[in-house]
C-alpha cells in the first residue's frame, strides 16, 4: 500500500445503483456509474467486491463523522470506523491494491498549537472526542502498513450555536471550511500523484482553504445567499468541541498542484442552490 493521508458518507440506500446522488452523478458525467452494494464492515461481502473488479486505487470517505455524537457513542465509533479501515486495508492488500487515499480530519491536530495548522504540527495529542481518535488510529495504522509494504430551508426553526465565549474573534467556533468541489478535486489530485509518480511512500496533505470562518461569518453568509433572515440561539458548546482549526495548504499546491478555488461566498451560494433544488436532500429526485 501507498497511502496519501488527506486532513480534512451518506448511505447509498437504494442498494440498486438508484440512489440519486449516483444518478445525478451519471447524468453529469454522461454514463453510468457501476455501483456494488456493500457494508464495508462485513469482509466477506467486500471480498466479493475486490474479486470481481480490477481497481486501479481506492478513495476512503466511509466512517460515521459527528464529533458529538462520537463522544456519547464511543464504541460505535470505534468499531465501525476502525473495522471498515482494517478490511480495506486487507483486502487492498490480498488484490494488490497499492493506491489508498485516505480521508482524515484536522480532528486529529487536537487543540492546535499554531494556527494556521500546517503538515508537520503534532497529532494524537489532546484529541478532544472519539471521532477524532479513530481519524488519528488510522493515519498511523496507514503509515505502519506503508512502511510493512513498502512497494437555510425551514427544516429547523431555530440554528443553535454551540458557545459564543470562545477563544476566537466573535466569540463563536472557527473553521476552515471547504467547497466540496475543492475536496473532491484534491482527492483526484492525490490519486493522480500516486499514479503518475508510482511509489511514493506516505505522503500527508492538508486540504483547506486556510482562512479560518467562524460561525456567525458563516450564518451571514447563508443569509446573503439565500435573501433570508436565519434565526439562531446560543447553546452550550458541544464536548469535544476545540475553539478554532485551520489549516495552511501551501503543501497541497506545491506538491499536488492543488489550491481551493472557492471562499466563503461561494460555498454559501452553491449550498443555498443545491438545497433549495434538492430541500429534501438526495431522498428523492
Amino acid at each position: 500500500l501507498f497511502p496519501d493521508l488527506i486532513h480534512n458518507c451518506d448511505t447509498l440506500s437504494d442498494g440498486k445503483g438508484n440512489a440519486v446522488s449516483l444518478l445525478r452523478v451519471a447524468e453529469l458525467v454522461g454514463k453510468p456509474i457501476p455501483f456494488q452494494e456493500c457494508d464495508v464492515c462485513d469482509l466477506e461481502a467486500l471480498d466479493s467486491v475486490f474479486a470481481k473488479g480490477n481497481f486501479d486505487g481506492l478513495i476512503h470517505l466511509a466512517a460515521l463523522k459527528a464529533v458529538g455524537e462520537s463522544v456519547v457513542m464511543p464504541y460505535e465509533y470505534y468499531s465501525n470506523n476502525l473495522i471498515a479501515s482494517l478490511n480495506l486495508i486487507k483486502m487492498c492488500q490480498k488484490y494488490n491494491v497499492k493506491n489508498f487515499i485516505f480521508s482524515s480530519s484536522a480532528t486529529v491536530y487536537g487543540v492546535p498549537k499554531k494556527l494556521p495548522i500546517t503538515e508537520d504540527c503534532p497529532t494524537g495529542q489532546g484529541i478532544t472526542n472519539p471521532y477524532g481518535q479513530t481519524k488519528y488510529m488510522m493515519e498511523q495504522i496507514l503509515i505502519d502498513v506503508g512502511k510493512a509494504h513498502p512497494v437555510a430551508i425551514g427544516k429547523l426553526p431555530v440554528l443553535k450555536i454551540f458557545g459564543d465565549k470562545w477563544d476566537t474573534p466573535d466569540g463563536t467556533g472557527v473553521r476552515d471550511y471547504i467547497h466540496i468541489v475543492d475536496l473532491a478535486r484534491g482527492h483526484v489530485k492525490a490519486l493522480d500523484r500516486i499514479k503518475k509518480l508510482g511509489h511514493i511512500g506516505t505522503e500527508i496533505y492538508n486540504l483547506g482553504t486556510g482562512t479560518g470562518y467562524s460561525v456567525k461569518e458563516m450564518v451571514a453568509a447563508l443569509e446573503k445567499a439565500s435573501g433570508r433572515k436565519i434565526p439562531t440561539e446560543i447553546g452550550e458548546p458541544r464536548t469535544g468541541d476545540v475553539a478554532s482549526v485551520y489549516c495552511d495548504p501551501s503543501l497541497a499546491l506545491k506538491m499536488l498542484d492543488w489550491k481551493a478555488e472557492f471562499g466563503l461566498e461561494e460555498m454559501s451560494r452553491d449550498l443555498w442552490h443545491w438545497q433549495s433544488l434538492n430541500p429534501n436532500g438526495f431522498s428523492q429526485a
